[in-house]
């Protein structure tokens, strides 16, 4: 987390982090909302990576690859129940980083 107080963050508009955020929790729709955030958060390259809303552009980022390496992982290994294991792993590490991340940005907290 950064440490920069949560005053310099006071006036930022947090309204496309909660956007993204929606979107990503609407994965369950064969995870076009994620692809669709996660293309909109690559456009917003002139968001300052140090200011809150940057943060949690980052975080989502990594969440999204993270989840699609957790996927992929579960599509090519071989025995059914580590496939399975594998893309449930993904979807609650996911669910989780949407909760966490969430939140924060409610609380004006950076990731």
């Amino acid at each position: 987390m950064t440490s920069l107080p949560s005053e310099v963050f006071a006036s930022e508009d947090r309204s496309m982090g909660h956007f993204l955020y929606a979107l990503m929790c609407a994965f369950p729709l064969f995870f076009l909302p994620v692809i669709l955030s996660l293309l909109i958060n690559l456009s917003q390259r002139q968001v300052a990576p140090l200011s809150l809303l940057g943060s949690h552009l980052r975080w989502q980022r990594r969440s999204i690859m993270g989840l699609a390496l957790l996927l992929a992982m579960g599509y090519w290994v071989n025995p059914l129940w580590l496939s399975l294991s594998l893309c449930a792993l993904g979807v609650i590490w996911f669910s989780y980083r949407i909760f966490k991340g969430w939140l924060s940005l409610t609380d004006g907290q950076a990731m």
